[in-house]
């Protein structure tokens, strides 16, 4: 088969990004049968042609950018230009006007769930047209793909109830992996060394609750003499979601406390999960929670928010704790710092075992067989 592939998002350093750079990591030494046509931004490409060398590819100069017009316009007439007999788009920005085969991956439905108001930089109006398209676009890209690739089992019931007559075989979970456990180490200088901090990894959108967790720390801090000096290593963009996050560390006057880090390389974010005290994972709501699997692959003691997707993921290898009180984050917190060696060291343990459960070479392989088996039906 002809495969399309939307890489248009290959240069996000997180999410959507990640995903797609591992896949076509894993398709590029296991396919030996499909021809693909990866679709990309222009400056992306040398970086493309640097990691996939094996595959039968040819790439295609695609600088539209998403959820826009020239989006749903444009981006067909590239499609169609290329003869395609299967298109998959990593992401639930599917064209309206494209009319060929096509797979789609859903990662989560959190604008479903969560009013993403506070979220959006835009005037109010105009942030309800744009959340009144992402409905309509969603809705295409569910109900017109031949298959629906999720990155768990709760994605796959969370879609389930959400639109009706989806049949559950038409939705595939196929689970995410990790950083790999062989590159290198690099130490991250400075006022981490030899202190204890607690590793927070992601961006600053409401649904991740930051809030509460900073919150949360500050009691864990000014509660004991013994925790001042404990840092909260946040990782993620200086955005402008960070703002807000910014202004509350400054009312909360934890700005001793409170160590930013963005976009760090894999070797620094290795050195961060195998070093810190404890890994938390506050979310309202997440798809996969990569972050929580990363952690246990690095033996990171974790502590996670009681949501499905967690308990899924995580098992018995999580300290769980009610995202929407602070102080049950803070008493956890608490805990995590306090556990004696044996006990954490099994938390560390399981953490390990379970997430050699999930690996990038494993989604390839699932992925490839859907192809397959789409484009002889």
């Amino acid at each position: 088969m002809r495969i399309g592939i939307d890489c248009r998002l290959w240069g996000q350093p997180v999410g959507v990004g990640r995903y797609i750079r591992n896949l076509m990591a894993q398709i590029d030494l296991i396919d030996k049968k499909n021809e693909y046509v990866l679709f990309a931004k222009t400056e992306d490409i040398p970086k493309m042609k640097a990691t996939i060398k094996k595959l039968k590819v040819s790439f295609v100069k695609t600088d539209i950018p998403w959820h826009g017009m020239a989006e749903q316009i444009n981006l067909p007439k590239i499609l169609n230009s290329q003869d395609l007999d299967l298109m998959h788009f990593p992401y639930f920005s599917v064209p309206i006007f494209y009319y060929k085969p096509f797979v789609v991956t859903v990662h989560d439905l959190i604008v479903n769930r969560f009013n993403t108001g506070r979220a959006s930089t835009l005037p109010l109006p105009l942030y309800m047209a744009k959340r009144f398209g992402y409905h309509a676009v969603m809705a295409n890209s569910i109900y017109r793909s031949k298959k629906i690739f999720v990155p768990s089992q709760s994605v796959k019931e969370d879609l389930k109830k959400s639109y009706v007559n989806l049949g559950d075989d038409k939705i595939v979970v196929t689970y995410e992996g990790a950083l790999s456990p062989k590159i290198d180490t690099t130490a991250v200088k400075g006022e981490l060394v030899n202190g204890k901090f607690l590793l927070r990894v992601g961006n600053f959108y409401p649904h991740k609750n930051v809030e509460n967790l900073i919150k949360a720390f500050r009691e864990f801090v000014y509660d004991s003499y013994e925790n001042k000096d404990v840092k909260l290593v946040l990782v993620g963009n200086r955005d402008h979601f960070f703002k807000k996050i910014e202004k509350l560390i400054t009312d909360k006057m934890l700005n001793n406390n409170i160590v930013f880090l963005e976009n760090p390389s894999d070797s620094d974010l290795k050195w961060l999960y195998e070093n810190a005290s404890a890994t938390i994972v506050p979310s309202f709501m997440e798809g996969f929670s990569l972050t929580a699997v990363e952690a246990m692959a690095f033996g990171s003691l974790l502590l996670v928010s009681d949501i499905p997707v967690h308990r899924e993921v995580c098992q018995d290898a999580a300290i769980y704790f009610n995202p929407y009180l602070a102080d049950d984050i803070e008493q956890k917190i608490d805990f995590a710092f306090s556990l004696i060696d044996k006990s954490k060291e099994e938390f560390i343990k399981q953490g390990k075992r379970r997430a050699k459960e999930f690996s990038w070479k494993k989604m390839a392989e699932e992925t490839i067989a859907v192809y397959n088996s789409v484009g002889t039906s």
